[in-house]
């Protein structure tokens, strides 16, 4: 992860500490089920719960080291506990296997990231809410391929994507669920030396649920679902950056990004301001996406396992899940604060002459009677001279001029559709329909 690019809760949860935290809480739950069972002594329980109590720091540092000889880190970390409990914690790890802790643990680790991300979704979408209402009637060019088309709202805009991030909320509660499973099953997942209830008891203390078949590890699918969820947030994240950074371009400025007093936007150039948030955005989008690939390549792993998926998930864990939230959080700073420019918006409308009206002039000439291909011809033939004179001529008085043109419509009638509201007349029942 880039500190630069990191908030300190999503990190935390991705502190070593903070692992070795999840693993004896792993371990401790399942030595307190075997106590239940008769399997091992209850003292064994008690002395690692014990000790748990009156030790709450863990030497990193000091298990790292044992790692360093042992080569393999849950051993290493098993070392150092029983260092600490003494005696009773030769019972620990009893008929468990190392992805039973690895893979559990990042199970916990995943379900409180997504936690942090469903409020990191909340905070956005009652910024964009709000935005949306504040906007609901400032009209504005709705644009297709980038060129003019009909009047939508700015608030139409906002609307849209509180849609998108509520799917997009959606989507991360289903994936929190499918990758927040517990598999305590030991080696090749065949429960063959551990109760089937060991890993009932350790998955309701853990808040997870329990993985029906593990091999010996959780499959790779569910990982491969939720980064790709992750993705897909993230796409959503630059289709609205995208948008804002086009409505900042000078000759559009529609909207831009708050500029704060004393921030300097070229070290060059002292006229500029950039839309820097939501450019960062796009390149932090591409980062979240570029994990779901690697998490989809983790699939299909040999057999009942091997650890081929290990390094990724070291890599994409914390730094998909670190870079989201802080992009998150980034959007609802730049949609709170984002400077709308109603009057810009307005005179971009006004800015082509009436093209925007086109369509309802065709329709009403089909209705009057002219067929499709000849209205659609009329009213080209008179909207092409607007366009080519760059919007300083009038498409409703070269209409109103058009002989072909009056002879199925007045003047009056063809004023008639050049109103704007007609185009808006909508809008509350989309609110309606995206707000309730």
């Amino acid at each position: 992860m880039v500190p630069r690019y990191a908030r300190p809760d999503m990190v935390a949860i991705w502190e070593p500490e903070n692992r070795f935290r999840i693993w004896f809480e792993i371990e401790a739950h399942a030595t307190e089920a075997l106590a239940e069972l008769g399997v091992v002594p209850k003292s064994a329980a008690e002395a690692l719960w014990k000790w748990w109590a009156t030790n709450p720091s863990i030497d990193v540092a000091a298990i790292d080291a044992i790692e360093a000889v042992t080569k393999h880190d849950v051993i290493a970390f098993l070392t150092w506990v029983a260092e600490q409990v003494g005696d009773e914690a030769r019972f620990m790890h009893q008929g468990m296997t190392s992805s039973d802790v690895l893979d559990t643990c990042l199970a916990v680790q995943l379900a409180r990231a997504s936690d942090l991300l469903l409020a990191d979704l909340d905070a956005l979408l009652e910024a964009i809410k709000r935005r949306a209402l504040e906007h609901k009637m400032t009209p504005c060019i709705g644009r297709s391929h980038g060129i003019h088309a009909e009047p939508v709202t700015f608030g139409l805009k906002m609307a849209e994507a509180y849609a998108e991030f509520s799917r997009c909320r959606d989507r991360l509660i289903a994936a929190r669920k499918d990758v927040a499973t517990c598999a305590i099953s030991g080696a090749v997942g065949t429960f063959a030396n551990i109760d089937p209830r060991v890993e009932e008891h350790v998955a309701a203390k853990l808040g997870l649920s329990v993985e029906p078949v593990s091999t010996q590890v959780i499959p790779r699918d569910r990982h491969a679902m939720f980064f790709a969820t992750l993705g897909v947030i993230a796409s959503s994240i630059e289709r609205l950056a995208v948008e804002i950074r086009h409505l900042q371009r000078t000759e559009v400025l529609e909207a831009e990004e708050y500029f704060s007093p004393g921030q300097k936007g070229s070290s060059a150039m002292p006229h500029k301001r950039n839309p820097v948030l939501t450019e960062n955005l796009t390149g932090l989008a591409r980062m979240v996406r570029s994990y779901a690939v690697p998490a989809m390549e983790n699939v299909a792993l040999w057999h009942e396992r091997d650890i081929s998926h290990s390094s990724v998930e070291r890599y994409i864990g914390p730094d998909a899940t670190v870079t989201l939230d802080f992009a998150l959080a980034r959007l609802t700073g730049v949609v709170d604060k984002l400077l709308v420019y109603p009057e810009r918006m307005q005179k971009n409308l006004d800015k082509m002459g009436g093209l925007v009206h086109s369509q309802r002039v065709l329709l009403a000439l089909t209705q009057a009677g002219v067929s499709r291909e000849d209205s659609y011809l009329l009213v080209q033939r008179n909207a092409m001279k607007v366009w080519e004179s760059d919007g300083q001529l009038s498409l409703l008085e070269l209409l109103k001029a058009d002989a072909d043109v009056t002879r199925a419509l007045s003047p009056q009638e063809i004023e008639e559709k050049f109103d704007l509201g007609y185009h808006l007349k909508h809008v509350d029942t989309i609110f309606a329909r995206v707000f309730g």
